[in-house]
């Protein structure tokens, strides 16, 4: 970024590989500022013999000379007003952006800060096509942090995205280490989230360069952890009392049952259960997420929440779904309740689904990312957990196995 310190100077020369044939030169002037420079046309030529090279202006005192260097100077006071404005604007002056505004170029296009709302705009035109609500906040919350940052360490409202670094993007990410207290891996979800912008302005030819190409995005793999049998159980049988613990509590099971994310279960309706190849009743719907089908048998404990549940629901709806922060916030407080020292989260359901009602029962994994969901099976290894349980009986397994081998080459002898 550039401040007060940055040096400023103007140089005006001939291009002769444009001379031409009458000897005339067009002039240009190459603008420096802390060591970057630019050039542009300034549309005034002259004879080259007429040309000062060591002065940068024209030489002698003929009409001709004096028009040229009346222009020059005209260019030069121009250049130290628009300077001037734009630092008392935005704090800092660039080569590029001083050019642009002496050329009368609207760059409002490629304005970070103005590229995101648009952007912003686009995903809410989306939701409930391919883009969730979700996923809308943290665009939005990424814009305000972006916002701040810059106020906070540029002393700036806004920026061209030619401007933008690599050093603009490691100081954000020390901004929201530090400042915004994010962790590691929130931190560089906000970064992908702003690199989505860079993306847009580099495929519409707003900025030659790269910032991010020697910027590596850090995701720490995270254990969201899983639910036990006991713990599930435990959960299950407890009697609360209370209307929405008791509410949330069934929808959470439900979950656990089925795998689906929050989102799916909130949009599940009567048309999504349906007779499967089995002739028994499944949910059969879409993910939200990324639009891939979503095939799951309903075990007998899903069955029986579905009924308890039903024709209780506004537009057909299966479940009494709350929002996911009531959702969140009502199972912490179950969590609490039972004596879970795990924090219950309702995509915890999900990863519970995955490693103790599904693999740990001898689901195959491929199976399993079926029922999530998932284009990839590398997604589903994320979930799948390899459990004491699961453990336990496969050596079972080969325990018999090799207990079954050993008596008929007892038998053999």
């Amino acid at each position: 970024m550039r401040t007060s310190k940055s040096t400023f100077n103007i140089t005006f020369y001939l291009r002769k590989d444009k001379m031409k044939k009458n000897s005339f030169t067009p002039i240009f002037c190459r603008i420096t500022i802390a060591g970057e420079a630019v050039s542009f046309n300034i549309h005034k030529d002259i004879r080259a013999e007429l040309w000062d090279m060591e002065n940068h202006k024209a030489s002698g005192n003929s009409r001709e000379a004096r028009d040229v260097n009346q222009v020059l100077d005209v260019c030069r006071t121009i250049l130290h007003n628009k300077y001037r404005d734009i630092f008392e604007k935005d704090n800092f002056v660039t080569a590029e952006k001083l050019k642009n505004s002496y050329l009368g170029i609207s760059t409002d296009n490629a304005i970070l800060l103005i590229l995101f709302r648009d952007l912003i705009k686009d995903i809410e035109a989306l939701v409930g096509i391919n883009k969730t609500k979700a996923t809308l906040q943290k665009y939005k919350v990424t814009y305000t942090r972006l916002s701040e940052f810059m106020k906070f360490k540029y002393n700036i409202s806004d920026i061209n995205v030619k401007e933008i670094k690599y050093q603009f993007i490691s100081d954000f990410e020390i901004y929201l280490r530090t400042q915004a207290n994010c962790s590691p891996n929130t931190t560089a979800k906000f970064i992908q989230f702003f690199k989505r912008v860079i993306l847009i302005a580099r495929n519409n030819g707003w900025m030659l360069h790269d910032p991010f190409a020697n910027y590596k995005i850090h995701i720490k793999k995270v254990d969201r952890g899983y639910l036990t049998d006991q713990e599930l159980e435990r959960i299950r049988n407890k009697e609360f009392g209370i209307e929405r613990l008791e509410k949330v509590r069934d929808i959470f099971v439900f979950a656990c049952m089925t795998g689906l994310a929050y989102v799916d279960t909130y949009k599940l309706t009567y048309d999504n259960i349906r007779t499967g190849v089995d002739g028994k009743l499944w949910i059969m719907t879409k993910r939200a997420k990324t639009d891939t089908v979503v095939t799951v048998p309903l075990l007998d404990v899903a069955l029986s929440i579905i009924e308890k549940y039903r024709n209780q629901q506004k537009d057909d709806k299966v479940l009494p779904t709350l929002s996911n922060q009531k959702m969140n916030s009502y199972l912490k407080e179950i969590g609490t309740v039972c004596e879970i020292e795990k924090r219950l989260s309702f995509h915890l359901a999900r990863h519970t689904f995955a490693s103790t009602t599904t693999l740990a029962k001898g689901v195959s994994i491929e199976a399993v990312s079926k029922m999530l969901g998932h284009t990839n099976i590398r997604t589903t290894q994320i979930y799948a957990r390899v459990t004491e349980n699961l453990i336990s009986n496969e050596m079972n397994t080969l325990s018999n196995k090799l207990q079954a081998n050993n008596t008929q080459l007892s038998k053999a002898k």
